[in-house]
């Protein structure tokens, strides 16, 4: 499995939200830092097939970010999810599991996998709007990963959740990296660094560091301010 992003480019009239990116990503977890504005999101909603780009290619083992059978591999999990305030999370998570093709035993096991595994056990017959942000972010994660996912994607993924469940958050997530692509998207160091194989960093729309963390010398928090004390300079 081989996500392939070549020379991405993102234009909007004078500004260049993301300039020529380029990078190979295989099975593991990838920490995406950068500043608010660096570009993060719009480059995952690209590699979502979500925003157009201006130049580039995304293709994941071959496959264009604009077909069906990458969409049916893709798993993402944005900043703000949209949901039915009136659907319970447990309708929530089976009518999406209907849009991505799931039979109907097929999708009552695996919704209530992942509603055990995000722990929302005790709410998951009530309604998405009585939940409070951590609850609804977790149930952001559980339909991230409904369809079992060859890349997932997830943008600000720890938005509201407290420690304990960062905790829980972090085992799943390297529970699916066994097998998955996983792109994890924060401005937040801590979020990646305990839990990330290899290190992105954005800045302007560029990216401007890439490198696994067995091969990072120093501290994690000490390098990002190093790489932007550097690139401000």
């Amino acid at each position: 499995m081989e996500l392939k992003v070549d020379r991405l480019t993102k234009q909007y009239k004078n500004k260049i939200a993301v300039d020529r990116v380029s990078f190979t990503l295989k099975p593991g977890i990838y920490g995406l830092l950068g500043e608010n504005g660096a570009g993060k999101t719009t480059l995952m909603r690209m590699i979502c097939g979500v925003l157009g780009p201006s130049g580039g290619t995304i293709t994941l083992d071959g496959m264009d970010v604009s077909t069906e059978e990458y969409r049916a591999m893709l798993g993402y999990l944005p900043q703000e999810f949209g949901y039915y305030p009136g659907f319970s999370g447990w309708d929530f998570l089976m009518y999406l599991a209907a849009l991505k093709g799931l039979q109907k035993d097929e999708a009552k096991e695996r919704c209530r996998q992942l509603i055990e595994q995000v722990s929302l056990q005790e709410v998951a017959k009530k309604k998405i709007k009585t939940y409070s942000g951590g609850m609804k972010q977790r149930l952001g994660i559980a339909q991230a990963l409904l369809n079992q996912p060859k890349l997932l994607v997830l943008d600000e993924p720890t938005a509201g959740l407290d420690p304990r469940e960062r905790i829980r958050f972090r085992k799943l997530i390297e529970q699916t990296a066994q097998s998955c692509i996983v792109l994890l998207s924060t401005h937040i160091v801590s979020d990646v660094e305990q839990t990330a194989d290899t290190i992105l960093i954005m800045k302007g729309g560029q990216l401007i560091f890439e490198k696994p963390q067995t091969e990072i010398s120093e501290a994690l928090e000490k390098l990002y301010m190093r790489m932007f004390e550097e690139k401000m300079g």
